[in-house]
């Protein structure tokens, strides 16, 4: 049985909703105040709420701002009562996080509707949330063991040979093995950290003050940096001669270290997906309060739904190519540029041509620059 919070301060109005909804066969608790409804929310945890905006005390904006900060009760369907039906009215609130704005006097039929339809709707997103979970869950348990144990067994491997073969290997070999620990070992390294990286990134997410400190900070000639890192990748992958640069001055509103990591993340890529002998393009363009940074490659691409479903710990068509990496890479460079203002968009056709674009917010003297 649905449990149904019901916050109104006229108490014929909220006699009648209650026992409507009993009939409906719903469980309902009452609450004839604002600030004694926030503590029945958090108490009870119902399924719904229903709530007056005007009342005594405090008012039903803050009665859901108040509730929206509570991550144990921010996901609760919440739906408005009142007698103020202005377009204003109706923006602030849903502006506020409301699920639905039910203006008084509303016929029963009307209000069971809007209570279905929440449900129906909050139904579907635990569906879609937990099929996430397990896709998750499967990515974790197919990819992440395989991921972590490839660059130790190397070098268990190169260190078995080195230990037991010491006194017959000449100085050639002993580099080589020497090389190959170093490359299993930094190939560990960078996904510990992504992994790692990645934790910071969501915690952030959900905490105003790690998220101001890992947003400080800005760069200065952000196409310099930029320019710097696409010309040590490309060398990297032996493509110097694929690398096209078009970039435009501009300093950024984010730290070097995070404009390195995103950049990095995203040009491999598109050098790591596409073959040799294929232009890599990297433009960069101003437009408002912000630095566009598109990067194009005509490697493998990606399918609509693919790009629809990127997600941590996710690598698409793994089955079909061989690439080393735990898919975190895009996620990062996703989730760093929404913390900071900006966003990820990608386009692509299969087969032919993937662009990336990554917008990144300009520092407060070129948006006035910008804006001018």
């Amino acid at each position: 049985m649905k449990t149904i919070l019901v916050i109104e301060d006229e108490q014929i109005i909220r006699e009648s909703i209650s026992d409507l909804l009993e009939i409906e066969g719903f469980s309902v608790i009452n609450a004839e105040l604002g600030n004694k409804g926030i503590q029945m929310a958090q108490e009870y945890l119902p399924d719904l709420i229903l709530c007056d905006v005007n009342m005594p005390d405090v008012d039903g904006y803050h009665v859901l701002s108040t509730l929206r900060q509570n991550p144990i009760a921010e996901t609760i369907p919440f739906i408005f009562l009142t007698a103020k039906g202005t377009k204003s009215d109706l923006r602030y609130g849903m502006n506020l996080g409301a699920d639905d704005y039910l203006i008084k006097p509303c016929t029963a039929e009307e209000l069971l509707e809007a209570i279905a339809s929440r449900f129906a709707r909050h139904e579907l997103f635990r569906t879609q949330s937990q099929q996430q979970l397990e896709t998750l869950r499967n990515n974790i348990a197919l990819f992440l063991p395989h991921e972590l144990h490839t660059p130790l067994n190397g070098i268990l491997l190169f260190s078995e040979i080195l230990m037991g073969e010491y006194e017959s290997i000449n100085r050639s070999e002993i580099l080589e093995i020497a090389e190959g620990i170093h490359s299993s070992a930094d190939r560990l390294y960078r996904l510990i950290q992504n992994f790692l990286c990645y934790a910071q990134l969501e915690i952030a997410a959900h905490d105003p003050d790690r998220r101001a400190a890992l947003c400080a900070g800005e760069t200065f000639s952000g196409e310099a940096q930029i320019a710097e890192i696409a010309a040590r990748l490309a060398q990297q992958a032996n493509r110097s001669a694929d690398l096209s640069l078009k970039l435009q001055k501009a300093n950024l509103r984010m730290s070097d270290i995070r404009l390195q990591k995103i950049m990095e993340e995203l040009i491999s890529n598109a050098f790591k997906f596409s073959q040799p002998g294929t232009v890599v393009e990297i433009s960069s363009r101003l437009m408002e309060q912000n630095f566009i940074v598109r990067i194009v490659d005509c490697g493998r691409g990606m399918a609509p739904e693919q790009i629809a479903n990127l997600g941590a710990y996710m690598q698409f068509d793994r089955r079909f190519y061989e690439q080393q990496g735990s898919g975190l890479g895009l996620i990062i460079a996703k989730r760093m540029l929404e913390l900071h203002g900006g966003e990820l968009a990608i386009e692509s056709v299969v087969g032919q041509q993937t662009t990336v674009q990554a917008t990144i917010p300009l520092a407060l003297d070129d948006e006035k620059w910008s804006a001018a």
